[in-house]
């Protein structure tokens, strides 16, 4: 996209909570000059994420005040700065949810991270949450050493893709359970140790392979019988941390897992983490994600992309039995 920020530009809205497909609309914007210690970002790339979806339906964790743009991540190029730290043509991404569904948006400065040269601007949408999500699980829960084991749920997410990577450069050892055969080689090409079905005989080879429950962390996203095979894998004094619930089905614990096995439960949303830590542990966790993206070891697979004005067409896409991928807005 050339138009500048002086140009008006063009945002999704939605007035009312409802249906992403009955409530959205696109209206034209008027950039809004930064302040200071603002920064004016022209948009490059926005995913749309379950969590923008549920935010437009009203069923996220977080409220917005209406009329609201979506958007919880993205990446752009710096237009006007009044912040000492980035300068026009810097490639951002948004730490923070910044109405990214637009051609542009005005943000603290706080909010933003540089990126290093040369990343695909499509990728970096996509850095904030499913990399960071995957990097926490693997660096705050436990101590983690080369030929460590952990296992999984919903492998073939994008998530449990980035886990699967990461946890390769750091010689971590991955069990990750599908719900098909037909993902088996596709995540056996990014790095996967074994990937095996998410049922009781995908537990009984996962066993067999541990050589009983040696697992120092398990990784849940669906919830139910799933969360509790993961439970089965998980050595003495082992963390199950959940941070999704495809299922909608609650997690149940069995006695014997708490009194004999002391497994822990833990949780974790990534939001929760970005506002947590300190800005320093923040960048230092980025940078290396960047790095790797940058280097090609770490990638998310692309359904498409459609400009702004083809948002009917790209919800639709989101339910496309052949999508292969994140669906993005691109700018």
């Amino acid at each position: 996209m050339n138009e500048s920020a002086d140009a008006k530009g063009r945002r999704l809205v939605f007035p009312v909570t409802g249906a992403p497909a009955d409530v959205l609309e696109i209206q034209s914007l008027e950039p809004r000059e930064p302040g200071p210690g603002e920064v004016l970002v022209r948009m490059c790339a926005a995913p749309i994420n379950p969590a923008d979806l549920n935010t437009i339906e009203g069923t996220y964790g977080v409220k917005l005040e209406l009329p609201a743009t979506p958007g919880i991540e993205g990446s752009g190029v710096v237009e006007r700065s009044h912040d000492d730290g980035f300068s026009p043509g810097d490639a951002v991404i948004f730490l923070k949810r910044s109405d990214t569904w637009a051609t542009h948006t005005t943000v603290p400065a706080a909010s933003l991270f540089k990126l290093p040269a040369g990343i695909d601007a499509v990728q970096a949408a996509m850095l904030k949450v499913n990399p960071a999500t995957a990097w926490q699980l693997l660096h705050g829960f436990a101590k983690l050493e080369a030929g460590d084991w952990i296992v999984q749920n919903l492998g073939n997410s994008a998530v449990g893709r980035c886990v699967i990577q990461l946890a390769r450069e750091l010689g971590i050892r991955t069990i990750s359970f599908v719900r098909s055969e037909d993902q088996f080689a596709d995540l056996k090409a990014l790095g996967a140790d074994e990937v095996l079905l998410d049922e009781d005989s995908g537990l009984a080879k996962a066993k067999e392979l541990l050589g009983g429950p040696s697992a120092k962390l398990a990784f849940n996203a669906v919830g139910g019988d799933s969360a509790l095979r993961l439970m089965k894998l998980l050595t003495k004094g082992g963390t199950h941390v959940t941070y999704g619930a495809m299922a909608k089905k609650p997690i149940t614990l069995p006695n014997g897992l708490l009194l004999f096995q002391d497994i822990r439960l833990r949780g974790l949303w990534v939001t929760r983490w970005v506002d947590g830590a300190t800005p320093e542990e923040v960048a230092s966790a980025y940078q290396k994600l960047a790095g790797l993206m940058v280097g090609g070891k770490l990638v998310q697979p692309v359904d498409s992309t459609f400009p702004l004005d083809e948002w009917k067409q790209a919800l639709a896409r989101l339910d496309a039995p052949d999508r292969n991928g994140k669906v993005l807005f691109r700018m």
